[in-house]
């Protein structure tokens, strides 16, 4: 297995402590484990992708309940300080849920001879998942990683991946802990 760390969406808007977002509180409390998964990756050589909306002013997604956030070029769309980025990590800002979508991760990906995406970051439902997926339907194996991601509730995050814990895809699809994802191959 030659994995990549894609974590998705850990932005600087998603983290304001006056927010009113009720992911905010769950996705603070994610931070110490998707650093402890960053770092274990570094550790072992794997590549580690920070995938960020960024999003233009007038965006299509806007037109929906959703708030101007996360806007191209602004502080607010960038990697928050609360996570640990080193030189060699990779910004990739998406325009949209999944890292893939219309973005160079699926080639650089592959120049990198990745074969399994590790995704984490929030939110669990949508971004994460859809990131997963993508991979899945780009010939990638798609981790998603629990106690490294966050919904807008407990009950949320849990509920997707009990979708997902024991599927027929598995071991192309699975649901593991940081742990499980650096422990030693057999």
């Amino acid at each position: 297995m030659q994995p990549a760390i894609i974590v998705v969406d850990m932005v600087k808007d998603n983290f304001l402590e006056n927010t009113r977002n009720p992911i905010t509180p769950l996705a603070r409390a994610v931070l110490p484990r998707v650093n402890e998964l960053t770092a274990g990756a570094r550790e072992r050589g794997w590549p580690v992708v920070f995938a960020c909306d960024s999003f233009l002013p007038g965006d299509f997604l806007f037109k929906g309940k959703m708030k101007e956030c996360s806007l191209r070029g602004q502080p607010g769309s960038q990697v928050t300080d609360l996570l640990d980025m080193k030189p060699g990590d990779v910004y990739l800002p998406k325009r949209r849920f999944s890292a893939f979508f219309k973005t160079d991760l699926d080639q650089t990906l592959r120049l990198w001879s990745v074969d399994t995406a590790v995704v984490c970051g929030i939110a669990t439902h949508f971004c994460v998942l859809s990131t997963a997926f993508d991979a899945l339907c780009l010939d990638f194996r798609a981790i998603i990683v629990e106690d490294a991601s966050a919904s807008y509730s407990a009950e949320l995050h849990q509920q997707t991946l009990g979708l997902f814990r024991k599927n027929p895809l598995y071991p192309l699809f699975q649901v593991l802990t940081v742990e499980q994802v650096l422990q030693p191959a057999p």
